[in-house]
C-alpha cells in the first residue's frame, strides 16, 4: 500500500452484509462478493455514477435521498446474493420468472417491510403511551416515553433475529465487512490475519444510523404541540425527512472525525452493534476482502473524507 495509506484515515467506503456475502460501495466502484455453495467466491463489480444532483449534495436534504439510494442498492444486492445460493433446480424455476415479475415481487416485499416498520416504530408507540395517562402530562414527557418505547422495540426486534441461524450468519458477514473497512483505515495489508485483529464495530454502520434516528426523533417530536395519537403519527411521518437528514449528517461527522463529541454520538450505536455483528471466520473475511479491493481507488486521497 502507498505511504498515504500507512497513516490512519477515515475511508468513504461503506458496505452491507448479504446472504453469504458482502457488498461494498466506494467512490467510483461498487462490488459484491458472495461465497457460492461450491465454496468459490463470486465477484461482481460495477461503476458508480458521480453524485451531482443538488438534493444529494445539500446538507440535511441529502440524507433522505442518499439513504433511499443506499437502501435500493443494498436490497438489489441482497436479492442477487439470495439467488446465488439456489441450487440448479431452484435457479431454473427462478429463470421462468420475467424480470418485471421479479421486480414486482421485490417492490411488494419492500412496501410490506416499510408498512411493518411504520406500524412497529411509528404507530404502535403513539398508541400505547397514551394508555398510561401520566406519560401524556406534557408533550416532552410523552415524546420521551414514545422514543424509549421505540428503542425497546428495536432492541427486542434485533434480539429476536439472533434466534435465526441464517441471520446469525449474516451478522458474521456484517462483522467481516466492518473489520475489513477498519483494516483499510488502519493502513494495513488486507489479509485475513490483519482483518481479524480489528474491531467489529464501526461508527458509520447502518444500525447506528437507525439508532441515532430513533434518538433524534425524541428531540424533534418534543417540538410537536399535539398530544392526540393520530396527529402525532401524521406529524412524525411528515417530519421523518428532517429526522433522517439530521441523523445522516451526524453519521457523516462520526465517520469523518474522532473526538469527544463523535465518541458520544457513536457510543449507543456501537453498543447496539454487539447484536448485529458477530466475529467472522476466515472464509467470511476473505469474501469481504474480495468485495472491498475493487472499491479502493488508485489515488488514496479520493477515498479520504
Amino acid at each position: 500500500m502507498s505511504e498515504v495509506n500507512k497513516e490512519l484515515y477515515k475511508s468513504k467506503i461503506g458496505g452491507q452484509a448479504l446472504i453469504e456475502g458482502v457488498m461494498m460501495s466506494g467512490v467510483k466502484k461498487g462490488a459484491m462478493a458472495c461465497r457460492l455453495p461450491s465454496g468459490e467466491i463470486d465477484l461482481e463489480v460495477w461503476d458508480k455514477k458521480p453524485v451531482t444532483a443538488w438534493y444529494r449534495r445539500t446538507p440535511i436534504i441529502r440524507g433522505l435521498f442518499n439513504f433511499g439510494s443506499s437502501m435500493k442498492e443494498g436490497y438489489r444486492c441482497l436479492m442477487k446474493s439470495a439467488e446465488k445460493q439456489m441450487d440448479d433446480e431452484e435457479a431454473q424455476e427462478d429463470e421462468k420468472l420475467s424480470d418485471k415479475a421479479v421486480s414486482a415481487i421485490m417492490s411488494v416485499a419492500m412496501v410490506i417491510g416499510i408498512v411493518i416498520a411504520v406500524g412497529l416504530f411509528v404507530i404502535l408507540p403513539k398508541k400505547l403511551v397514551p394508555l398510561i395517562h401520566p406519560l401524556t402530562a406534557n408533550r416532552i414527557l410523552q415524546s420521551f416515553a414514545e422514543g424509549i418505547l421505540k428503542i425497546i422495540l428495536f432492541i427486542l426486534y434485533l434480539s429476536a433475529t439472533l434466534l435465526m441461524k441464517d441471520q446469525r450468519r449474516t451478522y458474521e458477514y456484517h462483522g467481516a465487512e466492518h473489520k475489513t473497512i477498519a483494516c483499510l483505515e488502519a493502513g494495513l495489508e488486507l489479509n485475513v490475519e490483519n482483518v481479524k485483529k480489528q474491531r467489529r464495530f464501526h461508527p458509520r454502520c447502518g444500525t447506528s444510523f437507525i439508532f441515532i434516528t430513533l434518538i433524534i426523533s425524541i428531540l424533534v417530536m418534543c417540538m410537536v404541540p399535539f398530544r392526540e395519537p393520530w396527529l402525532r403519527v401524521v406529524s412524525s411521518l411528515i417530519l421523518l425527512p428532517v429526522m433522517v437528514g439530521i441523523s445522516y449528517e451526524l453519521i457523516r461527522i462520526a465517520g469523518r472525525y474522532t473526538n469527544t463529541f463523535t465518541r458520544i454520538i457513536s457510543a449507543p450505536g456501537l453498543w447496539i452493534q454487539r447484536l448485529t455483528t458477530r466475529e467472522p471466520d476466515a472464509s467470511q473475511i476473505e469474501t469481504a476482502i474480495a468485495a472491498i479491493k475493487p472499491c479502493i481507488p488508485e489515488n488514496p486521497e479520493e477515498d479520504k473524507w
